[in-house]
């Protein structure tokens, strides 16, 4: 199965990689697959959730972010980028990412983001809005 066919990562995002985001082994720095999740997490905040990413009212910050890294990548190359919502929780969810070379079936990097609702002005977690909840428990399917 290749990855195109892989249902469970509705939303994806492509990046193209930069020279720059090589480092002295000739590889894309590991660093940058911070970047390239953040990139698509960012994106999916926007198209699933209409949200954009701020610092004020109610938003959401990481409260961690792992990656395991699975096979080199070089420039040029060009990365898709799946991301889904793996756990909902009370005011925070988790999303999952798996990063592929074009349309290869096996990944180069998986791993997972978890974001909590945060209240800026109170300085705290927040429970997640429920319009937040309905939206994401719409666009998932089999989330809970």
């Amino acid at each position: 199965m290749s990855q195109a066919d892989d249902a469970s990562f509705r939303h994806r995002f492509r990046l193209a990689v930069r020279w720059g985001d090589m480092d002295a082994y000739g590889h894309v720095n590991n660093v940058q697959f911070f970047r390239y999740i953040e990139s698509a997490r960012v994106a999916y905040l926007q198209d699933v959730l209409g949200s954009a990413v701020g610092g004020q009212g109610e938003n959401v910050i990481v409260a961690d972010c792992q990656l395991s890294f699975l096979q080199q990548v070089a420039f040029p190359a060009e990365l898709t980028i799946g991301s889904r919502v793996a756990r909902l929780g009370r005011s925070s969810f988790t999303m999952a990412h798996e990063l592929w070379r074009g349309d290869a079936a096996a990944p180069v990097a998986r791993g997972q983001t978890v974001l909590v609702w945060f209240d800026f002005g109170g300085q705290r977690p927040v429970p997640l809005p429920e319009s937040l909840r309905a939206r994401l428990l719409e666009y998932e399917p089999g989330l809970t």
